[in-house]
């Protein structure tokens, strides 16, 4: 193990409720039925990819133009979201994980499908903390491809063998094994088989992984 790629949300940082808020504005201006357990299936998913689960309740049709309009209607209002998030929402034993794998000379990624990880991690402090970062803006294919993953392990200089991935999704561990890595499952991600280690809390990834 040479590097660990996080997956952002979830994992460093829960918006799950800032999305669920922003897409149930935007489902709710148009009539669509929404609510937890469907925002639920859109974990570790791409926002066109979310769209379209969401609209399988619609009982009018959307045109790509139409769909366009409102996935930039959830993100405006997500975005406004995200000027809440401060440094004290990253989540518990993140920064004692971190500090210990860049103690022991492990390079640290983020791997993550949205767009705004930049945001995200400049809103909590974090942007300049990681070796690399691949987001959103850099791939064609969402998880469970491995795409994002492969990104991260290309800019890390590692080969994708050499790297562990820490995710909370299904989806996020289909695309680390997809990928050829070593996936650590995190929260509703330990429901997957294919997870080679589940994890309940931080601390646990520095046991597996054998951090002083």
């Amino acid at each position: 193990m040479k590097s660990v790629i996080f997956d952002l949300d979830g994992v460093i940082v829960s918006t799950d409720d800032l999305h669920f808020m922003a897409w149930k504005s935007m489902a709710d201006r148009n009539g669509i039925p929404f609510d937890r357990q469907i925002n639920n299936l859109l974990r570790g998913v791409s926002r066109a990819e979310s769209l379209e689960i969401i609209l399988r309740k619609s009982e009018k049709s959307y045109s790509e133009q139409q769909k366009q309009e409102l996935m930039q209607y959830k993100n405006d209002i997500y975005i406004k979201l995200l000027d809440n998030l401060k440094h004290s929402d990253i989540l518990p034993g993140v920064m004692e994980l971190i500090n210990r794998l860049k103690k022991a000379g492990v390079k640290i990624a983020i791997g993550s499908s949205s767009k705004n990880t930049r945001k995200i991690l400049q809103k909590i402090g974090l942007e300049t903390v990681f070796d690399a970062i691949a987001d959103g803006t850099e791939i064609q294919h969402s998880k469970p491809d491995p795409e994002v993953f492969l990104v991260a392990a290309r800019k890390l200089e590692t080969k994708p063998e050499d790297c562990v991935v820490v995710e909370d999704a299904v989806a996020g561990i289909e695309a680390a094994k997809a990928g050829n890595m070593t996936a650590i499952a995190v929260g509703d991600a330990a429901s997957s088989s294919l997870a080679d280690y589940r994890v309940n809390t931080m601390m646990q990834i520095a046991e597996v992984l054998n951090l002083e």
